[in-house]
Formats: structure tokens, C-alpha cells, sequence
């Protein structure tokens, strides 16, 4: 088979894995958001980001090819990873003793994993419409980082079209594909892989916030790097 090296690791892939996937085959954690195995890789969180024969690229888009060098826990990309997640939690409203998903956020997850005892940046304190209109799901745009997970999901896993992300910059926005622009006039169910895909808690689904408690959640018992292998792989 062919390989690649990761931090001086010799791993094996197989033709068609990015160099994300050749990573988490052989057990490396690659700090990532937006990625997610079951979907097309889409390459916007950049925390995956790696030095591939000294040029920067994600890691979950790059196809992995024979005698590739690849750097990743490196002092240089850990800090500009942690610098990413700060801005992540200072463009939204991401506030983690109050959140419903804390011990179950990925985005804290990662915070953690990563070292970030601060936000870094002046909170920008976003004012965006949360959506309750579904009988089932809310939508709270104040914790979205556009990771795109729900809008890949609902069309490769669900066949639908519900999300889309809409505006650049300060203001891109997550939209709902129905006429109102309101969940509860779109087709999403409950039961749509879309409704649990979500890094954040930006999408939640109605009375299963407090179902586990708090210390006994996924992130509160190990870190996200070994929920990650078990998890994606």
C-alpha cells in the first residue's frame, strides 16, 4: 500500500482517502468541525488545516498521495487552531455553562482539546432569530458556525433540502428552504439525521436537553480526540 507521514509517522491509505481519512484510520486526530465521515467533505472550519511538504492545506479535502509530508501537531498550526475557535465563539453567542449542549459540544470539545482558557477577541455579541416554529426542533442561529453539516446532511442523508447558508461575512446567515423561511413550514422530522449533526447546539431537538446529565456527557468524559477516533472510524 501506498503512504503518507503524518509528524514523522509512517501510515498506510488506500486510493480515494483524503489525508483526514488516512489519519483517523490509523488513529491521528486532526482537530476538525465541518467534517463528518458519513458526508462530502466541505473544508470551511480550516481547523483541520496541516503543513503538507511546507504549503497549507484541510485536511479533509486533500487527497492523500504516496510520499506526502504531512505536519499537524505542530506549536504553529495548535495556535492557529485555537485562534480559529476563538473567533468561532466571539462571532456567535456561544456561552457553555448556560448552553444546553455543553459536555456535548464539539465546538467546546475542541476548545478544550486545544487549550483556550479565553476568548481572545472582543465578543461581537451577534443578534440572530432563534426558531421554534417546529413542533419538535429549535433552531438557534446564535450558536451556528457554518459548518454546513445540516444542509449536507439533509440533502445526502435525509434526500431533502432544508438548509442552505446564505450572505457573506458578517452577514452570512443559516436559512431555512421553505416558504415562511420558518422550520415548521419545512419537511424536516424529528427523526432526520440533519436534527443530530449539528456541532453546536444551533439545532436542538425539544425536551432532551437535561435527559443526561451534566458530567456524564459525551466531552465530560473523555476529550474529544478519543471520542473522535471511536466515533468517526
Amino acid at each position: 500500500m501506498p503512504h503518507i507521514r503524518i509528524d514523522g509517522q509512517q501510515i498506510p491509505f488506500e486510493e480515494g482517502q483524503t489525508i483526514m481519512d488516512a489519519a483517523m484510520a490509523a488513529g491521528i486526530y486532526i482537530p476538525h468541525l465541518c467534517h463528518n465521515p458519513e458526508f462530502t467533505p466541505h473544508g470551511s472550519c480550516k481547523l483541520c488545516e496541516v503543513k503538507l511538504n511546507g504549503r497549507n492545506c484541510s485536511a479533509c479535502t486533500f487527497p492523500a498521495a504516496d510520499g506526502q509530508e504531512v505536519e499537524s501537531n505542530t506549536e504553529e498550526l495548535n495556535t492557529l487552531r485555537k485562534r480559529i475557535t476563538q473567533m468561532l465563539f466571539v462571532e456567535g453567542n456561544h456561552f457553555c455553562p448556560s448552553c444546553e449542549k455543553t459536555g456535548n459540544c464539539q465546538l467546546q470539545g475542541v476548545a478544550y482539546h486545544l487549550g483556550m482558557l479565553d476568548s481572545h477577541f472582543p465578543h461581537f455579541y451577534a443578534q440572530r432569530e432563534v426558531d421554534a416554529s417546529h413542533p419538535d426542533i429549535v433552531l438557534d442561529r446564535n450558536r451556528c458556525i457554518f459548518c454546513d453539516l445540516c444542509e449536507r446532511a439533509s440533502k445526502e442523508a435525509d434526500n431533502k433540502n432544508v438548509f442552505a447558508i446564505a450572505g457573506r461575512g458578517i452577514n452570512k446567515h443559516l436559512i431555512v428552504n421553505s416558504a415562511s423561511g420558518k422550520l415548521g413550514d419545512s419537511d424536516i422530522s424529528v427523526d432526520d439525521r440533519a436534527c443530530t449533526v449539528c456541532p453546536t447546539g444551533a439545532i436542538l431537538v425539544k425536551g432532551e436537553a437535561y435527559k443526561i446529565p451534566i458530567g456524564e456527557r459525551v466531552y465530560d468524559k473523555q476529550e474529544i480526540d478519543i471520542v473522535s477516533l471511536e466515533t468517526d472510524t
